[in-house]
């Protein structure tokens, strides 16, 4: 997948080479580290002889994939426009009520201006539009990292941070 940023121990950077490729076509077969949607991922881990990592468009319930988000590599949540903030929820749903903690990607129209809510949501890479750099969205992560309610990465909403910081002193 070409124009992936990933948070690896905590730093972004640019990923030259991603061995993960989306395969949207339910009928073509299927091989190794592809990510395919969620109705073709069901058929795939009924057989277990792919190792294939699911696609969750907006309509689809994350709950779905509860007994195997041990075994997950890698979700990806799809931004079919970024006027469209259901993947957020989603997101949060799978780092914070399911506990997943694997790979959670951002792809579709994924743009600079979203990557610091992204991240605070729980995503740790993403998938930038084919039609803007990697390396200028990057700088998305950095701009305003903070966020005055709680999040999957800041569960202490920014008030309680600042009250806890007040009686330290």
């Amino acid at each position: 997948m070409n124009n992936l940023i990933k948070i690896v121990d905590g730093e972004a950077k640019v990923v030259d080479r991603d061995p993960w490729e989306i395969q949207e076509d339910s009928d073509a077969s299927v091989a190794d580290n592809r990510i395919v949607p969620l109705a073709r991922w069901q058929v795939l881990t009924d057989s277990a002889k792919v190792r294939a990592a699911v696609l969750l468009y907006p309509d689809d319930d994350p709950e779905i994939l509860a007994p195997w988000l041990g075994q997950i590599e890698l979700i990806a949540l799809m931004f079919p426009s970024f006027r469209d903030g259901r993947a957020y929820t989603q997101a949060v749903l799978l780092r914070s009520r399911l506990g997943f903690e694997g790979e959670l990607r951002a792809v579709g129209d994924v743009l600079r201006d979203q990557l610091a809510a992204m991240r605070h949501c729980g995503f740790s890479s993403f998938a930038v539009r084919e039609d803007r750099p990697a390396e200028e969205a990057l700088k998305g992560l950095f701009g305003f990292d903070r966020i005055y309610a709680r999040t999957v990465l800041s569960p202490e909403p920014l008030f309680r941070q600042r009250t806890t910081r007040a009686y330290r002193k």
